[in-house]
């Protein structure tokens, strides 16, 4: 019989798995506290649960771990980018960075991507499956080991599209509140799945939402994004517009900055047109050039920021960091593809 994957339980679903073995309520709470506070590697480490049942335990359920298969350290801020390999030799990344409100994790959602961005590396293996629970809260603990720095912060923002591994996602989010994290602290990432995008507005769960949208006019986001020929943008801005009213959440946008294809000021107009009024923040973010591809990063960052700004819409330029790692995720797992 195949282990159960203890980690991606809720505390719900762990305390039903140990009354069936016997054991009182209390236990699953004791349990779920080694696993996810004390973030223990082997049942062995249980020291207030006796030695007969941690065999019980460890017969009956599996500690998913990662495996650190690469670590690439920044010389100019502290970034530090891993590559894990998971159980099945699949690989991902995260990528811990250091700010002044403390240490913030990019994770993967999914092993590749299948939205097919044109210019992100994510996408170019291919999707291979989704990441399960465990495996998300893996990437935080292996990483707070390892670095000896606790995660303060957590962006789902890694390979993959994180609501098209929905259920997975919410778990992993539920798990993570369970343990005592704040899920204010939580930014999601999506490039515009409409219909999950509404489901996790009623869920009402107070994580951020970043909506990757790179272009403002349906015309250039279908070029570069295939979700918009799904999801067009007048339908992607009402889902927007309730997430907003149903959490009161303000939502990021994320803008790539590619150049000749989105850096001009007709661009710029254009997102000044589809965003003007509402509660949101636009993050402007240097392109990470990748080679397979030919988009290269636009020289006029400042300028199309300034343009925003003049017409009243809060537009920040995001800061790079681990530059020197190419710490954007999705080149470490494509590298090691290539490679192998």
């Amino acid at each position: 019989m195949e282990k159960i994957d203890i980690l991606s339980l809720s505390l719900d679903e762990l305390t039903s798995e140990i009354c069936v073995m016997g054991e009182k309520k209390f236990r699953a709470k004791q349990i779920f506290d080694w696993l996810h506070i004390k973030k223990i590697k082997d049942f062995s480490q249980m020291s207030n649960i006796s030695a007969q049942f941690r065999d019980e335990l460890s017969k009956k359920f599996c500690l998913n771990q990662l495996i650190i298969k690469k670590r690439l350290v920044s010389r100019i801020d502290n970034t530090v980018k891993y590559l894990y390999e998971l159980r099945d030799g699949g690989a991902v990344e995260s990528v811990l960075m250091e700010y002044n409100h403390g240490n913030s994790l990019c994770v993967s959602t999914q092993v590749g991507c299948k939205m097919g961005c044109s210019f992100c590396a994510s996408t170019i293996a291919g999707w291979v499956r989704n990441l399960e629970p465990s495996e998300i809260l893996g990437q935080i603990y292996e990483s707070e080991r390892d670095s000896g720095r606790p995660v303060d912060s957590i962006v789902l923002m890694g390979i993959g599209e994180p609501l098209d591994n929905f259920e997975n996602v919410v778990k992993f989010l539920q798990i993570l509140s369970e343990s005592g994290f704040s899920l204010r602290r939580v930014s999601l990432s999506t490039c515009g799945v409409v219909d999950k995008i509404r489901e996790l507005a009623k869920l009402r769960l107070g994580v951020t939402l970043s909506v990757s949208l790179h272009a403002a006019s349906d015309e250039k986001r279908s070029a570069i994004m295939p979700i918009n020929r799904r999801f067009d943008l007048k339908t992607l801005m009402e889902a927007c517009d309730d997430y907003f009213d149903q959490t009161g959440r303000r939502i990021s946008f994320e803008y790539s900055l590619i150049e000749g294809v989105n850096d001009d000021d007709e661009s710029a107009d254009e997102l000044i047109t589809l965003l003007g009024g509402k509660n949101c923040h636009i993050n402007l973010i240097p392109i990470n050039e990748v080679k397979e591809r030919e988009f290269r990063k636009s020289r006029s960052i400042l300028r199309f920021q300034k343009r925003l700004n003049a017409a009243g819409l809060n537009a920040t330029v995001r800061r790079t960091l681990g530059a020197d790692i190419n710490a954007a995720c999705g080149q470490l797992r494509r590298d090691d593809l290539l490679n192998s």
